[in-house]
């Protein structure tokens, strides 16, 4: 499976009540698809999956399915907790007839790599899945290092990495070293002209759900069309906005912020996370502003 291109990872929309709203992630997916991004994730951090019950995730993969299926490729986020939650979310979701999984290390428990390596072969085993592995450390608490991954090799399902540690160092190794094994994908956003210049070929966007124009575009000027010269210029234009979102604390707040500006609003985010308060709702209205400002 060739991963190249923008995935976005959806947002998951919620009405007043705190229920998922349906009707908004329609109109989320076709405005993705209509501004030609190359994938979608479904269950990804962006979409809240730690937020969502077991039963709501499995639903938003049968949704997301009946809409999407044969207009662009779909990629299932399964991590959980456990390996017996993730090889269920797995299966519903290949039977759903998605194309790909997203596969972190699961959250809290903190495996070791010998353990951490059983719980990605033992998924492999039971999917036969392309898959996409997530290194985020910061939010799992466990990293992938690369003596994990080259106890991968020999399995063919395992063909890309978003990697979001945001280490230089790291990525370097990955693009060179890993380059034959799998195809690396940006997964810290104030970081993508690097990743480009270095050869990756793949963006996991969050950004991308309310600016998905400028994504594509600086994908399509660094990767397709190999002129670094425009790509800078377009990820100066976007670096104010992806430093926001990277540095301020509050992702996927802004991003539900970001799709309510750009006409397609979204609800706020479950509790724990609050919503903006008015001043940063109003600084972040003016670095968007500025953004899109730039648009023909």
């Amino acid at each position: 499976m060739n991963f190249d291109g923008v995935w976005t990872p959806v947002v998951t929309p919620f009405n007043q009540d705190g229920a998922i709203d349906f009707s908004a992630l329609s109109a989320v997916i076709d405005s993705l698809i209509g501004h030609g991004v190359h994938g979608l994730i479904i269950g990804g951090t962006t979409g809240e999956y730690y937020a969502l019950s077991n039963a709501e995730r499995k639903q938003l993969f049968d949704v997301v399915s009946e809409q999407a299926k044969g207009r662009i490729t779909l990629m299932a986020g399964i991590n959980a907790t456990s390996t017996e939650e993730s090889l269920d979310l797995g299966h519903y979701a290949k039977a759903a007839g998605f194309d790909a999984i997203l596969l972190a290390a699961p959250y809290y428990c903190q495996p070791t790599q010998e353990e951490l390596l059983a719980h990605a072969l033992c998924v492999d085993d039971a999917l036969d899945m392309p898959t996409m592995l997530y290194n985020f450390p910061a939010r799992t608490g466990t990293p992938m290092s690369f003596e994990f991954i080259d106890g991968l090799k020999g399995r063919p399902n395992f063909q890309a990495i978003k990697e979001s540690t945001g280490s230089v160092e790291r990525m370097h190794t990955l693009t060179q070293d890993y380059a034959g094994q799998l195809q690396v994908s940006c997964g810290m956003d104030d970081q993508i002209l690097e990743f480009f210049t270095w050869g990756a070929r793949s963006w996991v966007g969050g950004a991308s759900n309310f600016l998905a124009p400028e994504h594509v575009a600086l994908y399509q000027a660094c990767v397709v069309e190999q002129d670094m010269i425009k790509g800078r210029e377009l990820a100066q234009r976007l670096l104010p906005m992806l430093n926001l979102l990277e540095q301020g604390g509050k992702f996927c707040q802004y991003i539900k912020q970001g799709c309510e500006f750009a006409g397609l609003p979204v609800g706020q985010t479950r509790r724990p996370l609050l919503p903006l308060n008015e001043a940063e709702k109003a600084a972040f209205k003016q670095t968007y502003e500025q953004l899109i400002a730039h648009r023909s």
